[in-house]
């Protein structure tokens, strides 16, 4: 991960891409969102949304401003784009923060392509940054980062459900569901339920119901016709 000091005096990593592959297709942002990689110590302490935004977690959000403010100067696109894609791992506490002070130097569009980047998270890291956002008032963006988040393939929207469930994380299985059944197809969210349909059924008919009746009565045709018993 990139020290966000070496990031302010200039010493960056080798530029990445501009741009990233988009949400559902295969690649490393796909396989961070199902829960794959980030299992070192370091990513341990970072998947901790309840901690606190402390003093160190502050400087470190003024440092990074900083210095995309001055690869912004300086045309350095690339490194800023990823010096944003590493401050998407950061905790769930740094957001607001960082959104405000990322405003304030006029750096809007920095803001929507961190927000595009924190999408791909691991699922319960994404919902938590979402509370965390909605929390602070910014509810647009806690919805917009969910509502990209489940633009995955329907498989992977299941098993990350079935990885919530199991952890006992419920409050986020309903976050996560609430929003998949409000932007993907009925015909779209009854493939999720294919890994352990006992399970993930009921789950999503009652996100469904929770939308609303009609979309209900929808999942509960596209059920039928992809083959599930209701």
């Amino acid at each position: 991960m990139m020290d966000i000091q070496e990031a302010s005096t200039g010493a960056v990593p080798a530029p990445a891409p501009a741009s990233a592959p988009a949400p559902g297709r295969g690649g490393p942002r796909g396989a961070r969102f199902a829960g794959a990689g980030d299992t070192g110590p370091e990513a341990v302490r970072e998947e901790r949304p309840e901690e606190a935004l402390d003093q160190a977690g502050r400087r470190i959000i003024a440092e990074t401003v900083a210095a995309l403010v001055r690869m912004r100067a300086e045309g350095r696109s690339g490194e800023a784009h990823a010096l944003l894609a590493e401050a998407a791992h950061w905790p769930a506490a740094r957001y607001p923060a960082l959104a405000a002070e990322l405003h304030r130097a006029g750096l809007g569009a920095d803001w929507a392509t961190l927000l595009w980047e924190t999408a791909a998270l691991p699922a319960d890291r994404l919902v938590a940054a979402a509370d965390a956002l909605t929390a602070a008032g910014r509810t647009a963006d806690g919805e917009q980062i969910l509502r990209q988040g489940v633009v995955r393939p329907a498989g992977e929207i299941g098993e990350a459900v079935l990885g919530l469930n199991a952890d006992g994380r419920h409050r986020e299985v309903r976050a996560l569901l609430d929003a998949y059944v409000r932007v993907r197809t009925p015909e779209e969210a009854a493939r999720s339920v294919a890994a352990d349909p006992g399970l993930l059924l009921p789950l999503l008919l009652e996100a469904a119901r929770g939308v609303s009746d009609e979309r209900h009565w929808d999942l509960v045709h596209a059920l039928r016709v992809a083959g599930f018993t209701i």
